[in-house]
């Protein structure tokens, strides 16, 4: 059994040991970094928590090839960040989309995990900065066909730009309507429904998909088929 230091959230104990008694798999990033829930229980107050962990560098990717985490025999804090423990935040949380860039991934989950609290203004933010990282990396780096100043600060006036210009796909127009021109969706002043956020987390997760998922997802079934051909 392997043991793990952190804060505990049921006792408040500051760098506590936890004897972690079981792992979860939950994903692998970047094809080697593995994504941990760990259950554990607290040596001061004898409650349990769930921590989800994830593997800080590959080189320790030889530790967990024989080892699950609960079976590791080094202190887990050596080859885990812990991102944080299981609780109500995570209740019906929507995942993000397959293969995002890291910031864009983080910007979803944060919104997900406010959506399924009730924070609605709070998600809507996030999902649109979503949007508003992933469309800026779509921009060319000269001005053209219109481009200028106030498209490249502004989400509600750029998406109708990459649409005009063929770098969005046409049948995401009308579903971008969520995403209003004057650059802040009532956000700022707290006045969007649960409905608005709603319909601003299904355009981001549909746009992110079209933008990054489907594009690797392709490109991951040209490799197999090249090495079934070699």
């Amino acid at each position: 059994m392997s043991e793990l230091v952190e804060d505990c959230p049921r006792c408040h104990s500051k760098s506590i040991t936890f004897d972690v008694k079981s792992d979860n798999l939950i994903s692998i990033h970047h094809n080697w970094q593995k994504y941990f829930e760990l259950f554990c229980i607290c040596r001061a107050c004898k409650k349990s928590t769930t921590f989800m962990a994830l593997q800080k560098n590959i080189e320790s990717t030889h530790i967990l090839q024989n080892n699950t985490p609960f079976q590791s025999p080094e202190v887990l804090n050596r080859i885990f960040l812990v991102k944080g423990f299981v609780s109500s935040k995570d209740a019906a949380s929507k995942a993000p989309p397959e293969y995002l860039p890291d910031n864009v991934e983080a910007a979803f989950i944060e919104g997900s995990s406010c959506m399924a609290i009730g924070c609605y203004n709070a998600g809507a933010t996030m999902f649109r900065l979503c949007l508003d990282l992933s469309t800026r990396a779509m921009l060319p780096e000269t001005d053209e066909a219109g481009l200028n100043n106030k498209i490249r600060r502004n989400l509600g006036f750029r998406l109708p730009w990459l649409f005009d210009n063929g770098r969005l796909p046409e049948a995401l127009r009308d579903l971008s309507s969520c995403v209003k021109d004057d650059g802040n969706d009532g956000a700022h002043e707290g006045t969007l429904s649960e409905a608005d956020a709603q319909d601003l987390s299904e355009f981001a997760f549909i746009m992110l998909e079209r933008i990054y998922t489907e594009p690797k997802r392709i490109e991951i079934a040209k490799l197999r088929r090249q090495e079934r051909h070699q």
